[in-house]
């Protein structure tokens, strides 16, 4: 089973949105000094989709495609839910166009007061979608996912801004049922940042082998 994935043309939105991204840095490549994730990974690539939000043409361009996918897809949908943190604005934008409710999932239930892990206008028997701004191992996005179903949320999908396309991803979205939608593919952003001489030829084949085995680059 493929992951499902919402496609445009290649110079349509995930193009522009693309662009967009490495434009103003929220995507940087280094392929020859990689960054060091949380986890201990080594990275040639750092995201930080936060910086999306101070430019309005950018944020409405993602929320525009977000509403494409829901429209030609998902038209069921009822509730549109945030995953903490990044994906919270983006689910607050997309819900105000398209006049639907709106929650987040926070990583784990809060330990005090209600401790509620949904905020926000979340019912049982509720079609769902979980919004995300970066799909890495999928880890954040199916656990907001499974939080929902627990509390009685139909989840149809994850809708991602950017996903680097990792196996370990696509089998989250095979065992789970649930499918992931992205805006930008992994492929995408790669040749745009060569046309746009962010990076050079010689490195694509390195870029596109740390996409197959994430966990060894750089060893």
């Amino acid at each position: 089973m493929s992951e499902p994935t919402f496609t445009v043309e290649y110079d349509d939105l995930s193009y522009t949105i693309a662009k967009g991204l490495l434009q103003i840095g929220a995507v940087e490549l280094r392929p020859h000094q990689p960054f060091t994730w949380s986890s201990g990974w080594r990275s040639p690539i750092y995201c930080d989709n936060r910086l999306i939000l101070g430019y309005p043409l950018l944020r409405s361009q993602v929320v525009s495609g977000f509403e494409s996918i829901i429209d030609y897809e998902l038209p069921a949908v009822e509730l549109i839910a945030g995953a903490a943190t990044g994906g919270i604005p983006h689910a607050a934008m997309l819900a105000d166009r398209l006049g639907l409710p709106c929650a987040y999932v926070r990583a784990e239930a809060k330990a005090h007061g209600r401790g509620k892990q949904i905020e926000g206008y979340a019912r049982p028997g509720m079609k769902a979608v979980v919004i995300e701004d970066t799909l890495s191992t999928g880890r954040s996005a199916y656990q907001a996912a499974q939080a929902l179903r627990d509390a009685g949320v139909d989840v149809m999908a994850i809708l991602t801004i950017l996903s680097y396309d990792f196996d370990v991803a696509t089998k989250r979205a095979e065992d789970t049922g649930i499918p992931a939608y992205r805006l930008v593919p992994y492929e995408v952003l790669i040749q745009v940042a060569l046309e746009r001489g962010d990076i050079q030829e010689s490195d694509v084949a390195l870029l596109m082998r740390w996409r197959k085995s994430p966990d060894t680059y750089g060893l």
